[in-house]
């Protein structure tokens, strides 16, 4: 195949080669009619540019390094997911890193991110807040946490579902489907997010006169010592009036589902659930399971709008904090 100059992309679109330089490289001014001409032409005559090139020539290198904690999990693989595909279009490729929870890993690739001078970092941390001090993250790198919270709240922007809203509102709606004894079911393990969930729920409470107390509302599970059945059997010999469990993510909500009806607390006439995460499960297990959805595809969006702000505009002002708002979705799970 012929290699296409961009002085022939350009006589092809009908435009000039400066023009076909802004559309690549998204700066300048343009109509959005060049804009898709320009790249439907790069489409068919496969152009390719010369990135190292580029590269050299405005000192980036176009590449953005993602840190997520846990793979597996359904709302961080969505996320990043989207992160991916929106740096992609934007022109960006990235490196993704599973760093498992562990501390000692989040640091390694830290520093190998920065070894290849990526041009900027989403770092959802494994810890319960991030810090870029322990991490010796170069203050130059700009980055933007996601979901744990920053102790460096300076350098950087934190962007988040509103967990206490969602932890709020599911408890809230336990109430209106007429619980009067809910309790809260989370791993023992510490985060922004399940910090937020907690007081969402201790909020709804005491919204509904209910004062909380450790022995009759919450049980922390820990799955290397104890199985969330032996938990329940317990909680239910403390206080039999439960009537209602927000579980602190979809998982463990999943769980509940098959392990209530073998303590005779069918779901939900006995015991309403409701989760959190609106994993595809949700929609698809018996009961049908009420959970809070995040708005994923927002988060991705301001993440990478701020991110390119960060790199394009050092020093530039930014709020520091973007709260993104949830919404329930009701299933059979909590109904009458």
């Amino acid at each position: 195949m012929k290699k296409i100059s961009i002085k022939e992309i350009a006589h092809l679109s009908g435009v000039s080669v400066a023009t076909v330089s802004r559309v690549i490289n998204d700066n300048g001014r343009f109509s959005e009619e060049t804009r898709k001409r320009v790249l439907e032409v790069i489409k068919e005559t496969g152009y390719q540019m010369n990135y190292s090139a580029k590269s050299l020539r405005m000192n980036r290198s176009f590449s953005v390094g993602i840190l997520v904690p846990d793979i597996s999990n359904y709302f961080f693989s969505d996320v990043v997911q989207k992160i991916e595909e929106i740096l992609f279009d934007k022109g960006y490729s990235t490196i993704i890193c599973n760093t498992a929870r562990n501390t000692d890993k989040e640091i390694a690739y830290l520093q190998m991110l920065e070894s290849k001078i990526v041009d900027g970092l989403v770092i959802i941390s494994g810890a319960e807040k991030f810090d870029s001090e322990k991490a010796h993250l170069n203050r130059a790198t700009p980055y933007i946490c996601i979901d744990r919270e920053p102790i460096q709240h300076s350098d950087t922007v934190f962007i988040s579902s509103n967990h206490y809203q969602g932890a709020f509102e599911a408890t809230e709606e336990l109430f209106k489907s007429g619980s009067k004894s809910p309790i809260i079911v989370h791993y023992n393990r510490e985060s922004t997010s399940s910090t937020e969930r907690k007081k969402g729920f201790k909020d709804a409470l005491r919204k509904n006169n209910i004062i909380f107390n450790e022995q009759q509302h919450e049980l922390v599970f820990n799955k290397e010592e104890i199985t969330i059945t032996k938990l329940l059997k317990q909680a239910f010999s403390i206080n039999p009036e439960i009537d209602a469990i927000f579980a602190i993510n979809d998982n463990i909500a999943l769980d509940l589902l098959e392990i209530l009806p073998t303590l005779k607390k069918p779901i939900p006439s006995k015991v309403k659930v409701i989760g959190f995460d609106n994993t595809p499960m949700a929609r698809y297990c018996y009961p049908k399971l009420s959970s809070v959805k995040q708005n994923t595809q927002k988060i991705a969006e301001i993440t990478v709008d701020t991110l390119i702000d960060k790199i394009e505009h050092p020093g530039k002002e930014i709020p520091p904090l973007n709260l993104v708002p949830v919404e329930l979705v009701i299933r059979d799970s909590t109904k009458n």
